[in-house]
């Protein structure tokens, strides 16, 4: 066997590389001739649970926004789309305790359902550090008044007297 010369070696060299960009750009084939096109997987259908209230919360690089600043205790429904190039999650954090969505990829969306307690929740990424890429935000849940009857004791009206009120 004879030893290949530099200019035999840069010869395949040069061919294993064509041969790679030729495989790259083919990459798309089904192994039976024919080509197809990748499009993203379609987004899942997110629809909130019978009684919840259905929160949109966007998520792109690295923000969240919320379809909705005022929160009373209930069920909740997130909607978390992710519109943003990265992959991302959303996971709320308070006094009812953590709770995670699964992580989606850009263009796809999934659906958190939370019961929210009276208190301060963080709602945040929890991949890859976009937390701290400021990928967060915070709500406040406050009670509602609730429609009870009023058991406040009354008194009888007085007209209105000047006086000290005795």
């Amino acid at each position: 066997m004879t030893k290949p010369t530099p200019r035999t070696r840069a010869l395949l060299g040069l061919s294993a590389a064509a041969l790679a960009g030729l495989l790259a750009a083919c990459g798309g084939g089904n192994g039976d001739g024919s080509s197809s096109t990748t499009t993203p997987p379609p987004a899942q259908k997110s629809t909130a649970p019978a009684g919840a209230t259905q929160v949109k919360a966007d998520l792109t690089d690295f923000r969240i926004t919320l379809s909705q600043q005022t929160f009373t205790p209930g069920t909740y429904a997130f909607v978390a789309t992710n519109t943003g190039h990265h992959d991302h999650a959303l996971e709320v954090e308070g006094p009812g305790g953590e709770n995670r969505s699964s992580t989606i990829g850009p263009g796809e969306s999934t659906t958190l359902t939370v019961t929210l307690k009276d208190g301060t929740y963080e709602i945040y990424c929890p991949v890859d550090g976009h937390k701290d890429l400021g990928m967060k935000t915070e709500i406040t849940v406050a009670g509602a008044p609730v429609n009870k009857p009023d058991t406040t004791p009354t008194t009888p009206s007085t007209p209105n007297t000047p006086g000290n009120g005795y």
